[in-house]
């Protein structure tokens, strides 16, 4: 039966017999590997060029052999082409700042490169300088209560909150933590609460404090987090779906047409360039904030209740914005 082949698998067993000091050659290797002498050539040149291998060739022995006994093959088979990869997803890590798992990722890339040999090192040609990525504005989460949430969430341990929601006053909640959820720049955990005998969505920014409880708990064989969220837009879900139309002016057409907004979302083109995008959704609550950002290129069609009540906010805020008016 032929061996499994991958590079990094031939290249541990080349370095394995190099070191049981048999001095192997290109004829035994590919015998034992059951591949070409051409491709254990190849392997060679690659562990000598590009691992920095201290190969040598000996004509008595006719076979390689190490000149330092000191060399270790580096830990991962990674090609040139990886390293933008890699270096693309450090600069992501920026978003997860001021978070438990930070340090742990940043340790994990800080082991892939120092694994990688000194000719594979970022270089003119692949320079991180050259990309940058702007993380989404951040709420300011207390670091005791990110690293007890998230503790709580990964053995599954009650916990108890105080819990403030906007104009109101903390409340204390004992909380089952199901899923963290990563969105917009803020954290959020859902789980069940026992103050509403329902499933609910905190805001991390919005715990004031937290303590960890001693009972554990087991979550629901019928909880689907992929099924709850389904056609959400946004952090927030409900029970009942709303079929949402909205007609964009065609000043803001193309920014609408670039995106993919909503995984149910449909596009119907106007003759004056315009766009009518269908949506399918279970909580309005966000929609109707992405709604009010893009201004008066926004004008929703359907459902009527959601049309009166962007009516109705738009003039709330004329009449305030009168108010302080001097």
């Amino acid at each position: 039966m032929a061996k499994y082949k991958p590079q990094h698998a031939r290249l541990l067993f080349i370095d394995r017999k190099i070191r049981e000091k048999k001095f192997p050659n290109r004829t035994t290797l590919a015998h034992e590997w059951e591949v070409s002498t051409k491709t254990i050539g190849r392997d060679l040149e690659y562990m000598r060029y590009q691992l920095d291998a201290p190969l040598a060739y000996s004509s008595r022995e006719r076979g390689y052999f190490y000149t330092e006994e000191q060399y270790r093959l580096p830990a991962m088979d990674i090609r040139e082409s990886d390293l933008f990869a890699i270096y693309l997803a450090d600069k992501l890590l920026a978003q997860y700042e001021n978070t438990p798992i930070h340090a742990s990722l940043t340790s994990v890339f800080r082991k892939i490169e120092d694994s990688l040999p000194d000719k594979l090192a970022a270089g003119p040609d692949n320079d991180q300088a050259r990309f940058t990525v702007f993380p989404p504005f951040a709420t300011v989460i207390l670091p005791e209560v990110l690293a007890t949430v998230f503790t709580c969430l990964r053995h599954s341990i009650r916990m108890e909150i105080d819990y403030k929601n906007p104009g109101g006053m903390p409340v204390q909640r004992r909380v089952d933590p199901y899923h963290g959820v990563r969105f917009e720049g803020d954290w959020y955990v859902v789980g069940f609460c026992h103050l509403r005998q329902a499933v609910r969505t905190f805001s991390l920014a919005r715990i004031n404090a937290v303590r960890q409880q001693k009972e554990r708990f087991i979550i629901p064989a019928d909880f689907d987090f992929s099924k709850l969220c389904g056609s959400h837009f946004g952090v927030h879900w409900g029970e009942e779906e709303v079929v949402v139309r909205i007609l964009f002016a065609p000043s803001v057409a193309d920014y609408v047409r670039e995106r993919r907004w909503h995984p149910s979302q449909t596009l119907e083109e106007q003759a004056d360039g315009s766009l009518i995008l269908t949506l399918t959704v279970n909580h309005l609550l966000e929609l109707k904030r992405w709604i009010f950002s893009w201004g008066d290129g926004a004008q929703v069609l359907e459902p009527p209740d959601l049309v009166e009540d962007i009516r109705r906010t738009a003039q709330r805020m004329i009449s305030s914005n009168g108010s302080h008016c001097p």
